[in-house]
Protein backbone atom coordinates (compact mmCIF):
# COMPACT_ATOMS: atom_id res chain seq x y z
CA UNK A 1 0.00 0.00 0.00
CA UNK A 2 1.41 3.47 -1.02
CA UNK A 3 -0.13 5.53 2.04
CA UNK A 4 -0.45 9.20 1.78
CA UNK A 5 2.36 11.42 2.60
CA UNK A 6 1.34 13.99 5.45
CA UNK A 7 3.26 17.46 5.85
CA UNK A 8 1.80 17.74 9.63
CA UNK A 9 4.49 15.08 10.10
CA UNK A 10 7.82 16.85 8.35
CA UNK A 11 8.54 18.63 11.47
CA UNK A 12 10.37 16.24 13.69
CA UNK A 13 8.91 17.15 17.37
CA UNK A 14 5.12 16.27 15.53
CA UNK A 15 6.69 13.39 14.38
CA UNK A 16 7.86 12.17 17.79
CA UNK A 17 4.53 12.98 19.70
CA UNK A 18 2.61 10.99 17.21
CA UNK A 19 4.58 8.48 17.91
CA UNK A 20 4.79 8.26 21.48
CA UNK A 21 0.99 8.39 21.39
CA UNK A 22 0.98 5.58 18.84
CA UNK A 23 2.88 3.59 21.24
CA UNK A 24 1.08 5.01 24.35
CA UNK A 25 -2.67 5.25 25.34
CA UNK A 26 -1.93 8.95 26.21
CA UNK A 27 0.90 11.21 27.40
CA UNK A 28 1.09 14.50 29.84
CA UNK A 29 2.73 17.35 28.55
CA UNK A 30 5.95 16.90 31.08
CA UNK A 31 6.22 13.45 29.99
CA UNK A 32 6.51 15.05 26.42
CA UNK A 33 9.09 16.97 27.62
CA UNK A 34 11.33 14.69 29.70
CA UNK A 35 11.10 11.80 26.53
CA UNK A 36 11.90 14.65 23.72
CA UNK A 37 13.95 17.45 25.59
CA UNK A 38 12.67 20.22 24.17
CA UNK A 39 11.46 23.77 25.34
CA UNK A 40 7.83 24.61 26.48
CA UNK A 41 7.24 27.06 24.01
CA UNK A 42 8.65 24.89 21.36
CA UNK A 43 6.48 22.09 22.16
CA UNK A 44 2.79 24.18 23.34
CA UNK A 45 3.31 25.62 19.25
CA UNK A 46 3.54 21.77 17.70
CA UNK A 47 0.84 20.55 19.92
CA UNK A 48 -1.68 23.15 19.22
CA UNK A 49 -0.78 22.73 15.56
CA UNK A 50 -1.55 18.86 15.68
CA UNK A 51 -4.92 19.76 17.92
CA UNK A 52 -5.87 22.48 15.11
CA UNK A 53 -5.56 19.30 12.52
CA UNK A 54 -7.86 17.57 14.75
CA UNK A 55 -4.86 14.66 15.22
CA UNK A 56 -4.85 14.90 18.94
CA UNK A 57 -7.12 14.98 21.81
CA UNK A 58 -5.97 17.91 24.97
CA UNK A 59 -7.58 17.60 28.44
CA UNK A 60 -6.55 20.02 31.16
CA UNK A 61 -7.41 19.45 34.85
CA UNK A 62 -5.58 20.11 38.13
CA UNK A 63 -3.98 17.67 40.36
CA UNK A 64 -4.15 19.65 43.98
CA UNK A 65 -3.07 22.98 42.87
CA UNK A 66 -1.00 21.85 39.66
CA UNK A 67 -2.43 21.59 36.36
CA UNK A 68 -1.63 18.64 34.59
CA UNK A 69 -2.56 18.57 30.55
CA UNK A 70 -3.25 14.85 28.82
CA UNK A 71 -2.72 14.40 25.25
CA UNK A 72 -4.39 11.70 22.53
CA UNK A 73 -3.86 10.78 19.27
CA UNK A 74 -7.71 10.90 17.83
CA UNK A 75 -9.01 8.40 15.32
CA UNK A 76 -8.27 10.76 12.56
CA UNK A 77 -4.67 11.29 14.22
CA UNK A 78 -3.80 7.48 14.40
CA UNK A 79 -5.21 7.21 10.76
CA UNK A 80 -3.15 10.19 8.79
CA UNK A 81 0.02 8.80 10.87
CA UNK A 82 -0.18 5.10 9.57
CA UNK A 83 -1.09 6.44 6.08
CA UNK A 84 2.31 8.82 6.46
CA UNK A 85 4.41 5.91 7.54
CA UNK A 86 2.82 3.68 5.08
CA UNK A 87 4.27 6.28 2.77
CA UNK A 88 7.85 6.31 4.16
CA UNK A 89 7.48 2.30 3.66
CA UNK A 90 6.23 2.44 0.03
CA UNK A 91 9.34 5.07 -0.44
CA UNK A 92 12.15 2.69 1.29
CA UNK A 93 10.69 -0.50 -1.03
CA UNK A 94 10.45 1.56 -4.45
CA UNK A 95 13.90 3.37 -4.07
CA UNK A 96 16.12 0.13 -2.67
CA UNK A 97 19.17 -0.85 -4.17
Amino acid sequence: MKGTYDKAFENIIRLQVMSILMANEQSDFNGFKEMMEVSDGNLSTHLRTLERLEYIMVEKSFVGRKPKTNYWATVKGRQAFLEHLNYLEYLIKEHKG
